[in-house]
């Protein structure tokens, strides 16, 4: 069986659609609003099928696995760059610190040229997109879709974790997160800290 085969055969193994046996919902806007006080870190999605680069900002990247390392993101079938990230292979998941809100902003603005400063990013040698002001920043390649409603979930088996400074996790300095909270960018801090970290 040939990769391409291979990797078909794994995605789009399931669809929850609105014609889906689930019992009627909250209206959009209900659910809208009891989701506007839950924090979502911020990250950048970027990917290119052979048709140039596409790059998008989302606040649904989360881990799942670490055996297998695993991450999971969704993307919605509104987003511009979400026909490009579903044709790809592979993926980088940039997870971005409170002073990367310009490029989340730029990535999450309709018809912006996400890479018009040629200085921002470089491809890594695999071939994707790479912004490298990023803290951290996870290639992956594309091990699983699943259609959800007007979005897609994407499940990422990760093959590498790029630093944009050395021991960038362990520094003390080390850049503070950029969230979404209630509709606009915060920044978590040590002031934010509300119980003593893990031993």
């Amino acid at each position: 069986m040939s990769e391409t085969s291979g990797r078909d055969r794994i995605r789009n193994h399931g669809a929850l659609t609105a014609e889906s046996s689930l019992e009627p919902g909250l209206s959009a806007d209900g659910f809208r609003e009891a989701f506007r006080n839950h924090v979502g870190g911020v990250a950048v999605v970027t990917a290119d099928a052979g048709r140039g680069p596409v790059a998008l900002t989302a606040t649904s990247v989360i881990s799942v696995s670490a055996t297998p390392p695993l991450l999971v993101f969704s993307v919605s079938v509104l987003s511009s760059a979400t026909p490009t990230i579903l044709e790809s292979s592979s993926v980088v998941v940039h997870l971005l610190g409170a002073d990367q809100v310009d490029l989340a902003l730029l990535c999450a603005t309709s018809g912006a040229d996400r890479f018009a400063d040629t200085g921002s990013w470089a491809r890594l040698a695999t071939g994707e997109p790479h912004f490298v002001t990023a803290p951290v920043s996870i290639r992956g390649t594309v091990a699983a879709t699943f259609t959800a409603g007007a979005s897609t979930l994407v499940v990422v088996n990760a093959t590498h974790a790029y630093y944009a400074a050395p021991d960038v996790a362990a520094r003390s300095d080390a850049p503070h997160p950029l969230v979404y909270h209630n509709r606009t960018w915060h920044q978590l801090s040590e002031l934010s800290q509300v119980l003593p970290g893990a031993q």
